[in-house]
């Protein structure tokens, strides 16, 4: 039997259903050969309705207890194979849930991921939660169940297998199961597009993922061709991507959710989010070191990220209206490639003296920027983009700076980053910084030597956003993995994908 490659926009998770229980009616649905029975152990140790949950499965709960002692330390595995008996479990696995913190649930989750992928169906007792830890558990599950993509012969496929189905057995609200799955496989859109490999996606293959996204999840679509961002004036895109054979692109998605008022003073709020679309970086005639080149299809997250989130507006029911700008380009070296000196104007007309092709990021979004503060009238504009080296060294890998001229959007992030498990950092906007933008020959210089890079990245930009609300995410850190482990699947993470849904959601 054939079949059909994956789709990148409609990555494989299981099939998800609640059983208010009892968990005997759940196990006797079971039918089949590869079927696991998932119980979270809670910490410090084994409570009743764990030793109710083994009984029901018919093994002898002090003998399971004695013999593998499952330790409730969080995302620890114990896994016991199951001899034929009252219900077609065929395996047994105990999941350490730690304190229960909302951290500690969404690794529970994962580590249950990983250990039932490739098995046909799972009943699952994650124990008491509330909707907050429930909707952690889920993602954590869908994101650890996933893997990193491959490209054989036989089309894209996911490097996992995730559960046919999963039944969550207890009184959980299906509302929320429900909507942690979208929040996760919208991450899982984001990862897959950022694995991409850059020698099949360029921006007119972003171009040709937005139109799928939109027909799908109803959104309309703008798109601007080469010869139209030069019509407009997009200096900073045109000059990114001249030095390719593959011209860059701006992308525009919008979602509205029933009966939005675009005026007056009940209007329906709007949001823009604006990515970093730079579907390879070889640094341009500034050309990275070797090592530094590796993970450069990633470096499109950003505008994976948005593309994701407008993909799932629509299931999530977001109450306000959101516009996706895509700032798509390829960074690559050519005999049209711009140099160190250039003098290129934006939208809007601000001039820039480049510093560093293999800055590049920042002037793609100063021109999404820009548009979007001269068109759009938006009450938050919000870019996410893996920007600068200096937040990853500043940071790590664990968490994102987050910039902003307001601090009612700043929080708004801040909290549902806390809600999502993206850890933001507030990061200054320091003035004092401000001068060593200056240009002799232009209104600003692109980059400024022996200044905090991370920070001076963010002045430029809030130099195009007007007056405007205003969020910038640098996720250059926690943006990419090296590893396959816990919730991350090696490459790009997604980060910052249920953040922007989960803020979304929350705002009015």
């Amino acid at each position: 039997m054939t079949v059909a490659p994956e789709d990148l926009l409609a990555p494989t998770v299981s099939t998800w259903t609640v059983a208010p229980g009892p968990l005997p009616g759940a196990l006797s649905t079971l039918d089949a050969t590869t079927s696991v029975l998932v119980l979270a152990v809670p910490g410090p140790g084994p409570d009743e309705a764990l030793r109710a949950a083994l009984a029901a499965t018919g093994v002898d709960p002090d003998d399971v207890l004695a013999a593998h002692e499952p330790a409730g330390g969080t995302a620890t595995v114990t896994s016991i194979p199951l001899v034929p008996g009252r219900y077609a479990v065929r395996r047994l696995v105990l999941v350490g849930r730690g304190a229960g913190t909302l951290e500690d649930l969404r690794l529970c989750g994962a580590a249950a991921g990983r250990a039932t992928r490739g098995a046909s169906a799972v009943v699952a007792v994650p124990g008491d939660l509330d909707d907050a830890g429930l909707a952690a558990y889920v993602e954590g599950w869908v994101l650890g169940a996933w893997g990193s993509p491959r490209w054989g012969s036989d089309g894209v496929r996911s490097g996992a297998a995730p559960a046919g189905s999963v039944d969550l057995v207890g009184p959980h609200d299906p509302e929320v199961v429900r909507r942690a799955v979208v929040r996760a496989r919208a991450t899982l859109v984001a990862r897959g597009l950022a694995d991409t490999p850059a020698n099949l996606k360029n921006p007119a293959w972003m171009v040709r993922q937005a139109r799928t996204a939109a027909r799908r999840g109803g959104l309309d679509l703008t798109v601007w061709t080469e010869r139209e961002l030069r019509a407009d004036g997009f200096g900073g895109l045109l000059a990114v991507g001249g030095g390719s054979v593959s011209p860059p692109r701006l992308v525009r998605l919008d979602y509205a959710p029933a009966g939005a008022r675009t005026r007056g003073t009940r209007r329906t709020p709007h949001v823009v989010l604006v990515g970093k679309g730079i579907t390879f970086d070889s640094g341009g005639l500034q050309v990275k070191p070797p090592a530094g080149m590796l993970g450069m299809k990633t470096d499109m997250s950003g505008a994976g990220i948005v593309l994701a989130v407008l993909a799932a507006c629509r299931d999530l029911a977001v109450p306000v209206r959101v516009t996706g700008l895509l700032a798509l380009a390829e960074n690559a070296v050519g005999g049209a490639s711009y140099r160190p000196g250039d003098v290129i104007t934006h939208f809007g007309g601000t001039t820039v003296e480049v510093g560093n092709t293999d800055a590049e990021g920042r002037l793609v979004l100063a021109d999404a920027l820009a548009y979007a503060d001269a068109r759009l009238d938006p009450d938050d504009v919000v870019d996410i983009a893996t920007l600068t080296g200096a937040a990853r060294v500043a940071l790590a890998r664990e968490l994102a700076p987050v910039y902003a001229t307001d601090d009612v959007l700043r929080d708004r992030l801040v909290e549902a980053g806390g809600t999502t498990g993206e850890t933001l950092w507030p990061m200054p906007l320091a003035d004092g910084y401000r001068r060593d933008l200056d240009s002799a020959v232009a209104d600003l210089n692109h980059i400024a030597s022996g200044s905090p890079g991370s920070i001076i990245a963010a002045l430029f930009l809030r130099e195009f956003v007007g007056r405007r609300a205003w969020a910038h995410l640098d996720i250059a850190g926690p943006g990419r993995s090296d590893v396959d482990a816990g919730l991350l699947a090696k490459g790009g993470t997604g980060f910052g994908t249920r953040l922007l849904l989960s803020y979304l959601e929350g705002r009015r």
